[in-house]
Formats: C-alpha cells, structure tokens, sequence
C-alpha cells in the first residue's frame, strides 16, 4: 500500500467540534495548511487554533472553496446524545447531505477523502469483539437510530462515490473517544463522570453499570485519523482502544482520579444501550501501524487535569 506524507492543504469539515479541533492542531503541528469548515450549532470557535482558515458553513449544502484541495477530513456530524437526540433530522441531513457533500468536493478536488464512521453502526452487536466484517445489530427506529442510521448511511455514500466517481475515499469506525474540549454537559459518559464528580454530585450509572466500552484518548485516535489519511486504504477500519472495562468501572475511577467524595447512583437504563462495546483493531495495526499508547487511567487522569466542568 502506498503511504505518503499528509497532503498541503487540509479541509477538515466540523473543524470547530472536540475531534475536529483536535485533529487541526496535529496538522498546524505538522506544518499543513488547514481549513476548517463548520456550522458552529454545536462546534466553538474557541476550539479552533490559531493559523486555521475558517470557513462558516453548513455541509448540508454545498460546499464550494476556492483553491487547491489535497485531503478531506470528514468529521461534521453531531456526535453527543444530547446534540443528537435534541436534533434528531438534523442529525440525518448532516450524515446524509453533509457526507453527499464532503465527497462530491472530494470528486470535484481530486483529493482524497477520509469519512469519519462510528462504532455505533454496530449497534448492540451480537459478534465480540467487532470486526469491520461484521454488519451489526441496530435499531432502526430506536431513539439512537438518528445517529447510528445517518453513519451506516455515509458509510454507503462513501462506497458509492468511490465505486461510481473513483473518489479515493476512506472509511473510519471510531469508537468511544475523550479528552479535551469535550463539553461538560454534552452527555457522553467521561465528562458526565468528571463533572458530577469535581461538584462532589454522585455519578449517574445507567442500569447495573456491566455494560461494557472500549474508550480511546483523543489524542491516540488523531494519529489513526492522519495514518488512515496517508494511506490509500478504503477502509473501514476500526479506530479505538481495545482494552474494554465496564462503565461502572470508569465511574470509580473517574472518582478516584479526581480525589472525589462522590458515591455512584443507579438510574434507569437507556434504551438499545450497548451491552458490550470492543474494537478489533488487527487491520488498523497491519495496515496503519497503529494502536493506542495512552491508558484509561494516564487519560483520564490528564483529562480531569484540564476538565472545565
């Protein structure tokens, strides 16, 4: 497989979210010009570094930038049960039109282009751990289907665009990331831990809390982002850390690490939550050379460390 360094000049579309904003630091880093391309419904212009290029724009339309174009990050999406549930068709039009979007500049551009996929298009997945062969198990009208259905949905796009247009297009299956830049109240579970925590509330644990998840610091999962961009791989590859642990698991250390007197409440489980959520990351390590270096506990530790709950 060809690898090359990654391109010149660099869109990244939801460049202002916690992942986009992450992975335009790694490119300035790396001396890329960067563009980033975002709504801001749910992304922060304070997340955007200096020396990005932005552009205010809503993928959902057209996109038309002038200039050359050497890769597409493809990342807009909502990605937050809060932002999600809250805007259910929205969420659809950005992983429909949004995705039909991103690759038709991509086509236009010459680039390549890597979409942005979830772990969520497993569902509540009957093979574990999941492999990117496996088709999952979802719900396609549970309250969750918004977000899973509108990734599946790119995922065909993608695959569409690449047989039909020959755009050099990627697909990556991301699963559960933190860091950084995550908004306190955005309903993901590390900061929803960190935050009840910090305010010595107890820690809401949905169900028995045995559900499991594999949960990969933001900054591991920025260097499979830009190894998936160098190659010419069309995925998808899974990109997560396959150490999985139990959500009450990670409740207990989110006390632990942030010297808490908090205790862990049990609340009503949430409909089609995952039971069990690990990546099998045997092609990101063949094909990419890459698997996470930072462990929960250094994570959430750095995390809490810089945590603004």
């Amino acid at each position: 497989m060809a690898t090359t360094a990654v391109p010149d000049r660099v869109v990244v579309t939801g460049g202002a979210g916690f992942l986009g904003s992450h992975v335009c630091d790694a490119l300035l880093r790396e001396g890329k010009r960067v563009v980033c391309v975002d709504s801001f419904r749910t992304g922060s212009l304070r997340n955007v570094p200096d020396g990005v290029s932005v552009v205010t724009a809503d993928v959902t339309r057209p996109l038309d930038l002038l200039g050359p174009v050497d890769l597409i990050l493809h990342l807009a999406c909502p990605a937050s049960p809060a932002d999600y549930l809250r805007t259910p068709v929205d969420t659809l039009r950005t992983g429909g039109f949004g995705t039909y979007h991103a690759l038709d500049l991509a086509r236009r551009k010459g680039c390549r282009i890597v979409v942005a996929s979830t772990s969520e298009v497993y569902g509540d997945p009957e093979e574990h751990p999941q492999r990117e062969s496996y088709w999952g198990h979802v719900n396609p009208i549970g309250p969750r289907s918004v977000y899973d259905e509108a990734k599946r949905f790119g995922e065909a796009l993608t695959v569409a665009f690449r047989g039909e247009h020959g755009v050099d297009a990627g697909i990556v299956r991301i699963f559960n990331t933190y860091g950084p830049r995550m908004r306190a109240h955005d309903g993901r579970m590390i900061p929803t831990f960190l935050r009840q925590a910090l305010a010595g509330e107890p820690l809401t644990v949905h169900g028995d809390g045995l559900q499991t998840r594999s949960l990969c610091h933001v900054d591991d999962l920025v260097r499979g982002l830009l190894a998936m961009a160098r190659s010419d791989h069309p995925g998808p590859i899974n990109l997560g850390n396959p150490d999985e642990v139990t959500v009450l698991d990670v409740a207990h250390r989110s006390i632990e690490v942030t010297g808490s007197s908090s205790c862990v409440r049990h609340v009503e489980s949430m409909v089609d939550d995952p039971r069990r959520r690990r990546p099998d990351i045997a092609l990101a390590q063949e094909v990419l050379g890459w698997e996470p270096r930072i462990s929960l506990e250094d994570g959430l530790r750095s995390f809490a460390g810089k945590f603004a709950g």
